[in-house]
């Protein structure tokens, strides 16, 4: 009797396409901007657009916020992507940052091709002399194009001189994500400071000639290894110690008296 002849074709519809079975990240419908209601003894974002709306390419971030031109209030700011957030966290732990402002300023330019555009600005940055700069952040593959140049020399054309004193563009390549989640962590530590943990591994950092890893100074500080650990994290943040933030910072990581 002739072995039955197996049907591979009765099988076909249970194959998936390639659309099924990639588990990417799906594409969704944009959506309203997310509104947030008063906070009590938060101020509020006071941009003049709010970038929350949904997206399948950035991050939007929230981040509450301290700077001396508030007292110390807290504010919300509004980042549209994780490069922009951490650019922003940057700005803050400057001694000589003053005031900061997210989505600051909106300006009509005319592009190459004659269409009317609108460009909002990501941060304001006010130091403590006064000078005040606009701050536009844009990834480096569209940093090389020659269309991109174009149009930052017409935004920049285009922006009153009496809004700032001068701006800069960023390039959010150079906000690794590694880099960025290392200074979202100094933000964390240098919201919390301890002056007292700060001074102790601050003066055993200077005068350790064999200062390799940011191990060695656990057991000399005289503080537990907890508040060492973050008191390394904000001398880095105030460029007091120098480490490579491109890799993960902890306590076996190469770090150094700044010179």
């Amino acid at each position: 009797m002739p072995a039955k002849e197996r049907n591979y074709v009765d099988h076909i519809d249970a194959v998936k396409d390639h659309d099924t079975w990639l588990h990417a990240p799906q594409k969704l419908p944009r959506m309203s901007p997310i509104e947030l209601n008063e906070i009590h003894g938060v101020l509020a974002f006071d941009g003049v657009r709010n970038p929350s709306s949904r997206s399948n390419t950035s991050h939007k971030v929230f981040i509450p916020y301290c700077a001396p031109a508030n007292d110390g209030v807290p504010k919300i700011g509004i980042a549209e992507s994780a490069a922009e957030a951490a650019v922003a966290l940057q700005l803050l732990m400057c001694p000589n940052v003053y005031d900061l402002h997210f989505q600051p300023l909106s300006v009509k330019f005319t592009d190459e091709y004659g269409a009317n555009r609108t460009h909002t600005y990501d941060f304001q940055v006010t130091f403590r002399c006064g000078h005040r700069r606009l701050v536009y952040v844009r990834n480096e593959e569209s940093l090389k194009k020659q269309r991109t140049i174009r149009e930052i020399d017409a935004i920049s054309t285009a922006t009153p001189k009496s809004a700032a004193d001068d701006l800069i563009v960023v390039n959010a390549n150079d906000y690794t994500r590694q880099r960025r989640e290392n200074l979202f962590r100094m933000y964390s530590f240098m919201a919390a400071p301890d002056w007292e943990a700060d001074d102790a591994v601050w003066q055993k950092a200077c005068g350790l000639r064999t200062l390799y890893y940011m191990k060695d100074l656990f057991p000399i500080v005289g503080v537990s290894q907890r508040r060492a650990f973050g008191a390394c994290y904000r001398l880095v943040a105030q460029g007091l110690l120098h480490a490579n933030l491109d890799q993960v910072l902890w306590e076996h990581s190469h770090i150094g008296v700044a010179a």
